[in-house]
Order: C-alpha cells, then sequence, then structure tokens
C-alpha cells in the first residue's frame, strides 16, 4: 500500500468536451504533496493514439505509468489489426486494467477522449474501474470549480473553437479557487486530423480576449 506522503499527491483539475468538431482535453499543470506545491510544470495530458488522449488526475507515478502501458497496448492493437483502436475500446481496456488492480490499486481518476469514425467520445474512469460516457466532464480537487463554468457554457452544438475557450475559463476558475491547481495550461483538440495542441501564443491571444490574466 502507498504510504500517506504519496497519497497526498492527489490535487489537480482536468476537462474534456465533446464538441461536434472534436474533443477538447485540458489540464493545468501543478502537483502538489498536501499544502507544498511539489512541481509546477507537470504532465497530465497524455497523447496514447494521434486520436486518443488521456487525462490524470491522482499519483503521478501512477499516471505515467498508465499512460506507457496504454500506449503500447493502442499501437499493439494498430499493428494486430491494422487499424487504430477505437475510444470505447481504450476506455474499456483502461476500465478492466483497474478493476483488475485490486491488491495493488492505481491512485488515479481518468478521462480518455478523443474522436473515431463514430465521432467524438468522453469517458470518466474511476480507480475501481467504472467507465461512465460523458459530453462534458472535470475531475481532481478543482472539478467544483470547473463544473459551475461548464454547466453554464456548454451546449450540444459547440464547436471546438468555443470549448477551448469554455476550457480556458474553466481551468481558470478551479485556479483561483482550488490551491492544488495552477501554473498554467495544456490544452489539445483531437478531431478527424488527429492530435492539435493548443499552441502558448494562441493561447496567449486566447487568454487575452477572454480577459484571463
Amino acid at each position: 500500500m502507498k504510504d500517506e506522503q504519496e497519497l497526498m499527491k492527489t490535487g489537480t483539475t482536468t476537462i474534456g468536451i465533446v464538441c461536434k468538431d472534436g474533443v477538447v482535453m485540458a489540464t493545468e499543470r501543478r502537483a502538489t504533496m498536501g499544502h507544498m506545491i511539489a512541481h509546477s510544470n507537470t504532465q497530465k495530458l497524455f497523447d496514447i493514439d494521434k486520436h486518443i488522449g488521456l487525462t490524470t488526475a491522482g499519483l503521478v507515478g501512477d499516471a505515467q505509468t498508465l499512460a506507457r502501458y496504454l500506449r503500447a497496448e493502442a499501437e499493439l492493437y494498430r499493428l494486430k489489426r491494422e487499424q487504430p483502436m477505437t475510444i470505447k475500446a481504450a476506455a474499456t481496456l483502461t476500465a478492466n486494467i483497474l478493476s483488475g488492480s485490486r491488491y495493488y490499486p492505481y491512485w488515479v481518476q481518468l478521462l480518455i477522449g478523443g474522436w473515431d469514425d463514430e465521432g467524438g467520445h468522453l469517458f470518466s474512469i474511476d480507480a475501481a474501474g467504472g467507465s461512465i460516457p460523458d459530453m462534458y466532464c472535470a475531475t481532481g480537487s478543482g472539478s467544483p470549480f470547473a463544473y459551475g463554468m461548464l454547466e453554464d457554457g456548454y451546449r450540444e452544438d459547440l464547436t471546438t473553437k468555443d470549448g477551448v475557450d469554455l476550457a480556458i475559463k474553466s481551468l481558470r476558475s478551479a485556479m483561483k479557487r482550488d490551491s492544488a491547481s495552477g501554473d498554467g495550461y495544456d490544452i489539445v483538440v483531437i478531431n478527424k486530423s488527429g492530435w492539435n495542441p493548443v499552441k502558448p501564443a494562441e493561447l496567449s491571444k486566447r487568454k487575452e480576449k477572454l480577459n484571463i490574466k
């Protein structure tokens, strides 16, 4: 069992939004250990394949291990079947890994999202292996604050352009109120063309337009 100090490394905010032309996934970068900021440039958004994204809340080590595992499985799937893994299959695989690890559990809460032949998909996956599809979702200690913005701003005809703005506003809301969330934004749009990160210059322009400092 992981010790108490490790269990404290759980504060974060991650977001997934299904839009009509793609999926937006976003995280902030802060990692905490209790009340201490342990790292200010932590990766919480991973590309599992060029059309599948993973966001992680929980222990950094567990998150990195799962990301490596899922990347390998997605590559094997593509090689064996000569086609990419569907988002639902990736979510089911992840849920099975977590549910099969009861004696040494992964201390994580995950979002699996992306775009395949059936369109955009998002799944929230808990540490026990529960997998729930949704149109938008937030995880981590800052999620209650992010949900306030998501509930108010989400609509079924949302484009990824507006979805990125909504993700920025939702992360900002969490970072203002949750001390475990902060130190920047990582945002990606996943659509028919694949994995499209929002570059720092574009992010700065969007924040300025939204009057976010």
